[in-house]
């Protein structure tokens, strides 16, 4: 059965249903009070002008859908597979982090205290949710020192031999061993806890009040100061904490700054009337959601006659014209007050006919609708705020244990009442979500809108260039033909002339390609000469391209100054590679010089993030040189010093190796304690190292190692 037989088989019924691509893939979930008529309105014509919803019905080729007994059952499923399935044309909560709880294990033998942010129904009590976040892990730090309820993870229902370091540091009242306390201490003592997770210091004083008075006459006076303690705790508290429920002065706030195609959210947290925190969201991707919203409201004002429940037949130009005036004004008015994303279940939908332009697979469609603008947008690039926050809402708070009684938004949504209805259900008491107009709470969404923006320009005004863009930008300060995808940079590593390496590294389409790095070990160069050295090893890469018959790269970079980039372009020159961008970065000044215009070097704002790319990849070269120069120094000292000492073989020197562990030990022994060498070796040998050593001290002292370019 194909897509189009499937629809004509949905039910009218409310529920939820999901578009697949050829891959069985889940790719977009929406929620209806009719589900044939909602999926029906996705192939009219005027929605396929909207540029998301045309690619939707490219890609879809199945729809599944899950009936359900009311609109508040679908909405509550409509949120569930979002967060399951993660279908890319819905909007996705990508920060659903939940604030913390406390937990206190009351159903176990001997309870615990935990943080949490999950609620279960396994008999605990959970306090919170607390703002901010670590003041939760501070309660419990608290608990621990104060009233010494544990949360470890030792099994209570039994005792064990011994107890645990916190019982020790008086952290614990050691519930674990038999007789360090008794069940009716420990009971008294969550019940100590759970006044003061309750917020009732007032009862829970007056009891620690009483025991302390009582510890003192019986001259119990470790009990008595402990006590006294807890006092001084409950005194300390000045934010004070209650179990999950909330007065009408509990509230949230949003706000919201788009710009440029991208999105700022703040939400504040009040309690008691107070900000106690606050949470950003960003969002950089938001133009197919918002699009795909008004492409349903222009549905409805073009094709459905909402007061009459006729679908309109616009046949011809002018009668086409008309019409899209009307749902030019329609729309304008719609998006301010109460724009409708969903469709109306009660109007009947168009029939699909087998003959029907829509049913022609990928039938390019020309719709006037798609031209429709408000204010010289184009509709389709219009960001709608109502659809945006009747998603969010819905991923934010179905699935949390508490929410507030009161939720303040800055715009209105079509789905705000039933979504208050369905939150009310689940947390057992009133919860109004509202948009104010004026006062005081509008006063305050204003505020959150101001922080918003705030957000806005530190997130992404200062935000770090593209990789495209960088590479454009490099593109430009080098004059280079074409946008550079891959880079080899090239650097030269010696001591005095010594152990001649060279080193390349490649940088591909953003990042360090280490697969492709290459290392080089300089032949036919000896003393110090870099010049010689670049022009021999840039000589054998790119020979080797040739003959491999592979591209060369974008850009050849050079670690040096214009001697190492004139030896280069004549190692490149004498194969016959003439046009092949080149250049280099001297150290210290940090100047690039470009092969062919050396007399106006390039300079770059320090801050600029072309010379930070130049120098990423020029100091990767670096330290890939210095690591192989160390390796080979390493190899050729284990290889050659030893066995230049006579009457020390290859046999001898593997033993005097695996014994001092290196050459640098090895010295240090001949120098300082000469008759350990003889657990290794004999006598007369032992004294032949001490004495290439001590020669060795008297010749001038190797120089650290540097790159000499």
């Amino acid at each position: 059965m194909d897509l189009y037989q499937k629809i004509r088989t949905l039910p009218t019924s409310p529920g939820c249903y999901l578009y697949k691509n050829a891959e069985g893939e889940v790719i977009y979930v929406g929620k209806a009070k009719n589900l044939r008529a909602r999926v029906r309105s996705y192939f009219l014509q005027a929605s396929q002008a909207n540029a998301k919803t045309g690619t939707l019905m490219r890609e879809a080729v199945d729809v599944d859908y899950i009936t359900v007994a009311n609109e508040h059952e679908a909405l509550a499923l409509e949120n569930n597979l979002i967060k399951q399935r993660k279908p890319r044309f819905n909007i996705l909560l990508r920060d659903d982090k939940t604030y913390p709880y406390i937990k206190l294990t009351l159903a176990d033998r001997y309870p615990k205290v935990f943080v949490t942010r999950r609620l279960r129904r396994d008999g605990s009590a959970y306090f919170g949710p607390y703002f901010p976040g670590n003041l939760a892990h501070r309660l419990v730090d608290l608990i621990h020192r104060s009233f010494l309820i544990p949360s470890c993870k030792v099994d209570l229902s039994r005792y064990h031999p011994r107890a645990c370091l916190q019982y020790y540091i008086k952290r614990c009242l050691g519930p674990c061993v038999e007789g360090l306390t008794t069940p009716e201490d420990y009971r008294q003592a969550i019940r100590d806890v759970q006044l003061f997770l309750e917020g009732r210091p007032g009862e829970l004083e007056q009891r620690l009040t009483a025991r302390m008075t009582a510890a003192a006459e019986n001259e119990q006076y470790e009990l008595a100061a402990r006590l006294r303690d807890q006092i001084t705790t409950v005194h300390q508290m000045q934010d004070k904490q209650r179990i999950a429920s909330a007065e009408n002065e509990d509230a949230d706030v949003f706000g919201f700054h788009f710009e440029n195609e991208m999105l700022a959210v703040n939400l504040f947290h009040m309690r008691s009337g107070k900000i106690v925190d606050r949470r950003d969201f960003f969002w950089e991707d938001l133009p197919d959601f918002a699009a795909f919203a008004i492409e349903e409201d222009v549905t409805e004002a073009l094709l459905i006659d909402s007061s009459e429940g006729v679908t309109l037949e616009v046949s011809s130009r002018a009668e086409r014209s008309e019409v899209e005036g009307s749902a030019v004004s329609s729309l304008a008015a719609a998006t301010t007050t109460d724009p409708t994303l969903e469709p109306n279940p009660t109007t009947p939908a168009p029939e699909i006919h087998d003959d029907s332009p829509i049913a022609e697979e990928h039938s390019p469609i020309t719709d006037p609708v798609s031209h429709l603008t408000t204010n010289n947008q184009p509709l389709t690039t219009a960001f709608n705020p109502a659809a945006f926050f009747s998603a969010l809402l819905k991923q934010l708070y179905l699935d949390q244990g508490y929410v507030p009684r009161s939720i303040l938004v800055p715009v209105d949504f079509p789905d705000r009442t039933t979504l208050a209805e369905l939150l009310a259900q689940r947390t057992g008491h009133r919860v109004d979500i509202a948009v104010p107009q004026r006062g005081e709470k509008r006063s305050l969404v204003d505020l959150v809108c101001q922080n918003a923006k705030q957000s806005y320009d530190q997130r992404f005004r200062v935000l770090i260039p593209s990789q495209k863009a960088i590479a454009q930008a490099l593109q430009d300060a080098l004059t280079l033909e074409e946008l550079p995808r891959r880079i080899e940079c090239f650097d030269i590593s010696h001591i005095q002339g010594a152990e001649t390496v060279a080193s390349m590294v490649v940088w591909e389409d953003g990042a360090m390609k280490k697969s492709d790095y290459r290392k080089f070990q300089v032949r036919t160069v000896t003393g110090v000469d870099d010049f010689a050295s670049m022009h021999e090893v840039v000589r054998r890469r790119y020979s080797r391209l040739l003959d491999d018959k592979k591209p060369l790269p974008s850009l050849i970079l050079i670690d040096g100054g214009l001697g190492q980039l004139h030896a280069a372009a004549d190692a490149l020159n004498e194969l016959g590679i003439t046009t092949q961008p080149l250049a280099s970065i001297a150290k210290r000044e940090e100047i690039i010089y470009v092969y062919g215009q050396e007399d106006d070097p390039i300079v770059l704002d320090r801050r600029s993030p072309v010379l930070h790319l130049v120098q990423k990849i020029r100091d990767e070269s670096h330290r890939f040189a210095i690591s192989y120069h160390r390796k080979r120094r390493e190899m050729r000292d284990r290889s050659s010093e030893l066995l230049e000492i006579p009457g020390v073989g290859l046999r001898t020197r593997q033993r005097l190796l695996e014994h001092f562990g290196s050459i640098r030990a090895i010295r240090q022994t001949a120098e300082k304690n000469p008759d350990a060498l003889t657990a290794v070796v004999n006598k007369a040998t032992a004294d032949r190292i001490r004495q290439h050593f001590a020669a060795d001290q008297n010749t001038p002292a190797n120089p650290t190692l540097t790159i000499l370019n």
